[in-house]
């Protein structure tokens, strides 16, 4: 299956890029992972998003990129998701290398970090990210704050 991979302005994302993103976020975070949180959390507005989508503009990948200083001194990436039909495909992967590098050309100066779920602590590691955090709550489920250094 062929991905086109965009990053665009909240502003620039179509009706149907946007709910078609927002629906797969859903699925992920608060149906399959059974979490009631707010996902909606205005961080959206003001973000850009990656979005990877197939033959039919469907969102199968998503992750958001903030900028310096919003979330975090630097960069940050947040919901990385894929749909649940792409696991063990390498698509999370390939999801997380087009975010860093997206984050990286939007704010070359600027580290990033990330809020990742514990149990995905090794995953991020294999992108350069550091933890930086002991473990912490967050919606109910483990997370750590991890850091990638600035490579600009």
């Amino acid at each position: 299956m062929t991905l086109t991979w965009h990053t665009k302005s909240f502003d620039t994302l179509s009706n149907s890029e946007l709910y078609s993103m927002l629906r797969l976020r859903s699925e992920v975070f608060v149906v399959e992972q059974d979490c009631v949180y707010l996902d909606l959390d205005n961080y959206d507005q003001n973000a850009h998003h990656l979005i990877a989508l197939n033959a039919e503009n469907k969102v199968l990948c998503c992750a958001r990129i903030v900028a310096p200083g919003v979330k975090y001194a630097g960069a940050s990436i947040g919901r990385i998701v894929t749909s649940p039909s792409l696991r063990g495909t390498g698509r999370g992967k390939a999801l997380v290398r087009e975010a860093i590098d997206a984050c990286c050309i939007l704010y070359p100066e600027a580290a990033i970090t990330i809020s990742a779920q514990q149990h995905l602590e090794a995953f991020y590691a294999a992108f350069d990210f550091e933890t930086t955090s002991p473990p912490y709550l967050e919606d109910g489920i483990p997370h750590i704050q991890m850091t990638r250094a600035a490579h600009g």
